[in-house]
Order: structure tokens, then C-alpha cells, then sequence
């Protein structure tokens, strides 16, 4: 049996619709329900009233529980935080959006952030609601990110990342280290035990992380500016392998040691790490494409 079609809902400042199912049960309005399945939300009275849930034609619900149905609702956060610094575009046709991200600004919807991302802000911007990331950077990384514009060409694109066909270029500043440069430096990270969650730990074993990285040039302050190409793409990669040179990145709040959450949160103090280069192979056209903050290149097959 085929499944319904999803319901095409409009956007709301770039934020998708988000669904809920409804399973049967006792509640008898769907306030009741809602306040329930979704506590972290204190206002489904006012959301019902405004006509902010929907249906599956986008019509407003009353204020009855009645089961097996979805609903939808657009997240918006009142205490979102606005994020400075603005995203550009580098480039675009029907296949692909590559932008140029800020400092803090997260990709894609988690915890305090809703509207204040990347996706949504793109979204919002160009009207293209199925714009999804075909890979992700830290919130507090710079640079380069590239959208799939189209459903259909979605996994295409996903798949050179799980491949390893992507080559990318960063640049980072860091204390000045003796070298020797450039070198190729290997180790197994490994997801953290314990209440470190955030932090990557580097542990014995079988490398699973291998980064090229170069001394571009000596700065003030006993600091210098990096070259990195990371050759597999583990979490927190390029971070974690400086700190374990010696060598932790200028304004990383969580390597090598965690720094608490600050509410609200500050945006004067940028990781310095900039995605600056991205290049591949297109799986649509064949076509090589290589970006960079400054230029594009693409090459026809």
C-alpha cells in the first residue's frame, strides 16, 4: 500500500512544518494532547487559537482531540536569539546552492534555533522550500556549505560525502607550532563517555581521522595562520587533531577545555576556522565543480 502524499504546507520565515501524529487515546482537546507530547512548548492554547495548527490541507484546528490524523505546527522559539553576520550566496543553478556561512549561525534547526539557521534563512531568502544540506558544519565554523536545490538529486550529492569524494580546504588559526610542515597527521577518535559529551577524545587503535595540514604563515603573538585538508570527516575533526599537537584552535570553546553554555549567548570571540575551498565531481552533470569564498570554477565533461 503506497503511503499518502505529504502535505505541501507553506513556510513560515523559512521554518518547515513539523508534524505529530495523533494516536487514539483520552484527551479530550488537542491543547491537552499537545502540552503533553510536546511539554517543552507553553503556549498550545494561544497556537490553537491564532490558527497556528494545521491539518493536512493547512486548515486551522478546533479545539477537539480527535485520533488518527497528523497535525502540524511551525517551531518559533520567543527567546531565539538573533544571530549577527549575514550569509551569501557564491553560487546557484537548478541543482545546487553553495553560500557562504557566518560565524554562530547553525545550519539546520536544534535546541534554542529554529529561524536563526542557515536552512531557514536560505528558505526564507530564495522561496526554495526542499533546499536541505548536503553536509554540515559546527555552528561555530565559517564558510562554505552546499544545498541540494532538488528532491530527486538529494542522495545523488549525499553520496559523495559517505564516498569520500568531497575534497575540502580550511583554514585555521592556532599557536604557531615547530612542525615539521606540512604533515599528515592520524588518529581514532572516538564519542566521549561520561558527561563530556560534546568533546571528541582521541584513543588507541586504528586511525579513523587523517588530516593534511600546512604553516601558511607566522602572525603576531606567538599565533599562526593554518592550512587544513581533512581526508575523512569525523566530528569535531580538524578541532580535535590540533588540540592533540598542541595546537587547540583560537576561540574554541569546547577544545581542550568545555567552556559552560552562556545565555544569552555572546558573538564577539569566532572560532577561527573557515571553510574556504570545496570541490568534486558532479554526480548529475559530471562536470567537475570547485568553489572557493572568492571564486567558482566548474569544468564540463
Amino acid at each position: 500500500m503506497s503511503r499518502p502524499a505529504k502535505p505541501v504546507l507553506p513556510l513560515r520565515d523559512g521554518v518547515a512544518a513539523s508534524a505529530v501524529f495523533c494516536p487514539p487515546g483520552t484527551w479530550a482537546t488537542m491543547a491537552d494532547f499537545l502540552a503533553e507530547r510536546l511539554p517543552r512548548v507553553d503556549d498550545w492554547i494561544e497556537r490553537l487559537a491564532r490558527g497556528d495548527v494545521v491539518d493536512d490541507h493547512g486548515h486551522p484546528l478546533d479545539g477537539a482531540y480527535r485520533p488518527n490524523r497528523r497535525v502540524y505546527y511551525w517551531r518559533h522559539l520567543e527567546t531565539e536569539p538573533d544571530i549577527p553576520g549575514h550569509e551569501r550566496i557564491v553560487f546557484q543553478d537548478a541543482h545546487l546552492l553553495v553560500v557562504d556561512k557566518p560565524h554562530f549561525l547553525p545550519v539546520t534547526p536544534s535546541g534554542i534555533y529554529a529561524r536563526q539557521t542557515l536552512m531557514a534563512r536560505l528558505r526564507h531568502a530564495t522561496g526554495l522550500a526542499d533546499l536541505i544540506p548536503i553536509h554540515r558544519l559546527d555552528r561555530e565554523t565559517a564558510g562554505l556549505v552546499v544545498f541540494s536545490v532538488r528532491r530527486e538529486d538529494r542522495d545523488a550529492y549525499h553520496r559523495l560525502f559517505r564516498e569520500r569524494a568531497v575534497d575540502k580546504v580550511y583554514e585555521a588559526v592556532a599557536p604557531a607550532g615547530d612542525g615539521p610542515w606540512p604533515r599528515v597527521v592520524r588518529h581514532r577518535l572516538a564519542e566521549p563517555d561520561g558527561d563530556g559529551f560534546m568533546q571528541m577524545q582521541v584513543v588507541a587503535g586504528e586511525p579513523n581521522a587523517e588530516t593534511r595540514i600546512d604553516l601558511v604563515e607566522r602572525l603576531d603573538g606567538g599565533l599562526a595562520r593554518y592550512e587544513l585538508r581533512p581526508l575523512t570527516g569525523q566530528r569535531h575533526q580538524l578541532r580535535v587533531q590540533m588540540n592533540a599537537l598542541g595546537l587547540p584552535l583560537v576561540g574554541d570553546r569546547i577544545y581542550p577545555v568545555l567552556q559552560p553554555h552562556e545565555n544569552p549567548p555572546r558573538f564577539d570571540a569566532p572560532l577561527q576556522l573557515v571553510a574556504r575551498e570545496i570541490a568534486f565531481t558532479d554526480p548529475i552533470s559530471g562536470g567537475r565543480r570547485n568553489f572557493s569564498r572568492g571564486a567558482v570554477t566548474i569544468t564540463a565533461t
